[in-house]
């Protein structure tokens, strides 16, 4: 069991390692072209400011949450729509992510224990909350990191979106039209520090391995599995690697392989 405070300090930290790639940056590169079509640099941190909002309302007021749905002519452009209206000059832009991202770990370390969360089509603990803007944080961070031609170093805070992506193979299945599969897949990964994460039964027959910031990438689709040094064995592995989704929500489009185009969360 992940313990919240633990959690909640990696958040932060992966928030201010994306911060601290962007905040430098003049107005002219912030209306950059990502890798996700119709997204600017700007566009990324909107939304991350947006949806760090709407799970800021889950966490203390479930109406107001609930009245963005509703409200919303078309809920499925409602992360497009969530990114529009947050969008800002840089600087107003940056001052909102920073509040907003500091307000929601703050609200998420006082929710009383075992209490869920509403979400889109779910309910969520304050555990898988903070996973999942792990997660996003992250997946939108390397958008921003390949726009800008930067590599970050992988670190151990990957090991949480690795358990998430492992958690969510059902869903990726389903969210595609798939089947769920029965069969258990064995996942082991090659940690940042050279120390390997496992997850599934020791013995399935299924099982993927490679690099964990490789796994990362393919469960946020932020890269094609033609570019990822991930090794499936067994049709179930296999097939995992072209629905493989973390994020909520209908299926992703994905990202080609490299020279063609395509997008993720």
């Amino acid at each position: 069991m992940v313990d919240l405070k633990d959690l909640l300090a990696d958040l932060a930290d992966e928030s201010a390692q994306l911060d601290a790639l962007v905040s430098p940056l003049p107005p002219t590169e912030w209306a950059r072209a990502t890798p996700a079509p119709g997204w600017s640099i700007a566009h990324q941190i909107a939304h991350l400011a947006w949806t760090d909002h709407v799970a800021l309302l889950a966490a203390t007021d479930s109406e107001a949450f609930f009245a963005t749905v509703t409200a919303a002519p078309d809920v499925t452009r409602l992360v497009d729509v969530g990114a529009d209206q947050f969008l800002a000059p840089p600087p107003e832009l940056l001052a909102r992510w920073r509040a907003g991202r500091a307000g929601l770990v703050d609200a998420l370390a006082t929710v009383p224990a075992g209490e869920k969360l509403p979400w889109y089509g779910t309910q969520m603990s304050t555990t898988s909350m903070a996973t999942a803007r792990i997660m996003e944080t992250w997946a939108h961070g390397e958008d921003v990191a390949d726009t800008l031609g930067v590599t970050r170093p992988a670190t151990d805070r990957l090991r949480h979106i690795a358990h998430l992506g492992f958690r969510t193979l059902g869903h990726g299945f389903a969210a595609h039209g798939r089947a769920v599969p029965a069969a258990p897949v064995r996942v082991e990964l090659a940690g940042p520090a050279g120390d390997t994460w496992a997850w599934g039964p020791a013995d399935a027959a299924n099982r993927l391995t490679g690099p964990a910031r490789d796994f990362c990438l393919l469960v946020t689709q932020r890269r094609h599995r033609a570019d990822l040094s991930l090794v499936p064995t067994g049709p179930v592995a296999d097939e995992w690697l072209d629905v493989a989704q973390a994020f909520a929500g209908p299926p992703g489009i994905g990202r080609g392989p490299v020279g063609e185009d395509g997008a993720g969360a």
